[in-house]
Formats: C-alpha cells, sequence, structure tokens
C-alpha cells in the first residue's frame, strides 16, 4: 500500500474538518432540542456525538462554533438528545439550516414538540427515542464546545425495544459521513469480545 501523511499544520482553511469527518465515520448524530431564555425552541442536529460515560450516564455532543443550542444550554443548563431515524432524514435535514434564534426549527420542520419528563425542553415526538440531559459540562476546545449532559432520563418507544434493550433494526439511526452524506442501518455482524 502507498500512503500520503497529513500534517495538520500544514493544512490551509477547512480541510483538517473535512479530512476528519471524512475518516471518523459513522458518526452518529445527537439531534439537540433546547429552550432558550424566552421559551423558544431550537433544534439542531450534531455529528460529533457519543456516551462519555455509563456511571455516571453522561452524553456529550460537540458545538462547532458557538450555536443556539450551545447559548441555550448555557442559560438554561438542559437539553434534549432526540435519535434521528431514516424515515427523518429529511426533518433532520431541515433543522440544520441556519437561521436566527427566534426561529423555531420544530415548526421550520413540521415536527411535534412533546413535552419531556424531567427538563423543559421538549423531545421530538417522531423519534424513536429521546435522552433528557441536565449539563454536567461544558469544555471549551480549540473553536469548539464539548457539552456534556448528564442523562436524566431516556424515552424509548415501546416498538423499538426488545425487553429493555433497544432494537437497532427499529431505531434505524442515521450516521454521518462526510459532506452531505449519511448511512443508514445497514447489514450487523455479531463478533463476541475474545476472553
Amino acid at each position: 500500500m502507498a500512503y500520503r501523511t497529513f500534517t495538520m499544520s500544514e493544512l490551509e482553511g477547512r480541510a483538517p474538518y473535512r479530512l476528519l469527518t471524512g475518516l471518523v465515520i459513522p458518526r452518529p448524530i445527537a439531534w439537540v432540542s433546547t429552550l432558550d431564555e424566552r421559551g423558544v425552541l431550537n433544534l439542531a442536529p450534531h455529528s460529533f456525538f457519543t456516551v462519555a460515560s455509563a456511571d455516571p450516564p453522561v452524553v456529550q455532543f460537540t458545538s462547532v462554533g458557538r450555536k443556539d443550542s450551545l447559548r441555550n444550554v448555557e442559560a438554561t443548563g438542559e437539553f434534549v438528545v432526540n435519535l434521528a431515524s431514516r424515515s427523518l432524514l429529511e426533518e433532520m435535514n431541515t433543522t440544520a439550516t441556519t437561521v436566527g434564534p427566534d426561529v423555531d426549527e420544530f415548526d421550520l420542520a413540521g415536527l411535534t414538540p412533546e413535552p419531556s419528563v424531567h427538563v423543559r425542553p421538549p423531545r421530538v415526538a417522531e423519534a424513536p427515542a429521546a435522552l433528557e440531559c441536565v449539563v454536567h459540562d461544558v469544555i471549551p476546545v480549540g473553536n469548539s464546545f464539548v457539552v456534556m449532559g448528564r442523562v436524566v432520563a431516556a424515552v424509548v418507544d415501546e416498538a423499538a425495544l426488545d425487553g429493555d434493550r433497544p432494537r437497532e433494526d427499529v431505531v434505524d439511526p442515521l450516521g454521518r459521513l462526510s459532506g452531505s452524506r449519511y448511512v443508514t442501518y445497514g447489514e450487523t455482524v455479531t463478533l463476541p469480545r475474545p476472553e
């Protein structure tokens, strides 16, 4: 094989971003719903998202730049991570539109805000699952902010459960690739961890 080395400090503009988001794939999407201090709804996808801790249960998403989601989380201390399924691709993409902070993305995308159980921001009623979170920490990293949220409740559609375990084939999660490309649930390979 022939390899090429990309020295990050020598890349210009958005080249490091394009390279990293083309290699670290697929990335799950945190479809984050928040409220601002006046009660205006915000809903935006963030494709830098993962579990940070199981005990305590903490998830994290990254705001690249200071966006409405971040400002609302800092102001109110709460947010909801909705899981976007394949059937919600168009709506999720619509909520990525750059609009002013007074625009309600739920309304923009034709989605239904459903009251949460433990936090003020609503969840997306059409989503198969949602994680209600309170802010654990916000960590600045370069031009980004890692938002860590302690999960206080997980709301999961009964149809997407096998006992108490989520069924990924029913959740049918979206994953972000590079550019405008997404991947959906596909072939699953089961391989037990070695002892």
